[in-house]
């Protein structure tokens, strides 16, 4: 008999327990290189290129490459001269991206393995997460803003792709409760653009669009059934999570 939750670290705890096959799964899912997912191609999110094309973000800074997977955006940042931290639950895909690293001559990206929300890392100008998001269950929203508040510099940019709910969307797009009911995340979970305003409504949002596709021939990864989001933090004498009362 276990009785001994009691604190909110142990109530979070108790709920990942729900969805331990949703996160076992990530440990092997980069083995395979050769297998078809839109992700492995070795090129960055177009909407990551064109916030710093049209100079929405600026040149340089430190950078998290949260979810890192085989590190295409991570190795874009690091090329555009940021210095990048990468983090993945999954040794295989930092393998391979260690791999893709060294192939393109940027020795100089810090790459993690583990979970980020419990790792001690920097203060950073630009969070980015492309894909790590929706794989989230629920309860870990808390978490995850709780991780932008300790990392994301005053006046930094936070930017994220994640599953589109609607026509042509990807994701579940059950209500939060079935997730628990079902134990499972049901492959990721669909989020609208209203929904994502509500989650990251203490951020200042600068651009929420659905992804562009992008051709097999393009320099960038595109799929239209990914929203693409870009926010940035309060200065500090702002209200709200992020920053404290004037």
């Amino acid at each position: 008999m276990d009785r001994t939750t009691r604190t909110d670290d142990d109530v979070l705890r108790l709920l990942d327990g729900l969805f331990a096959e949703d996160t076992a799964k990530w440990q092997g899912f980069y083995d395979d290189r050769a297998r078809p997912v839109p992700f492995f191609v070795p090129k960055p999110d177009e909407n990551l290129a064109g916030y710093l094309d049209d100079g929405l973000l600026p040149t340089g800074g430190r950078a998290l490459d949260l979810g890192c997977g085989p590190g295409r955006n991570a190795l874009f940042l690091a090329g555009r001269g940021f210095e990048v931290d990468a983090v993945d639950l999954s040794p295989g895909a930092l393998a391979w991206a260690r791999e893709r690293a060294g192939e393109a001559g940027l020795p100089g990206i810090r790459f993690l393995q583990g979970d980020a929300f419990t790792m001690d890392l920097a203060t950073y100008d630009l969070i980015y997460d492309s894909g790590c998001f929706h794989h989230l269950p629920p309860h870990r929203r808390v978490t995850y803003l709780a991780f932008l508040a300790r990392h994301l510099a005053p006046g930094a940019h936070f930017a994220l792709t994640c599953f589109a709910a609607g026509p042509g969307g990807m994701g579940s797009e059950l209500p939060d409760p079935a997730f628990y009911r079902d134990r499972s995340l049901h492959g990721g979970l669909a989020y609208t653009a209203e929904a994502l305003r509500t989650v990251f409504a203490d951020l200042t949002e600068i651009a929420l669009r659905r992804m562009r596709n992008e051709t097999p021939d393009s320099p960038h990864f595109g799929e239209a059934f990914l929203w693409t989001g870009l926010f940035r933090r309060p200065l500090e004498n702002s209200v709200g999570r992020f920053g404290s009362p004037c």
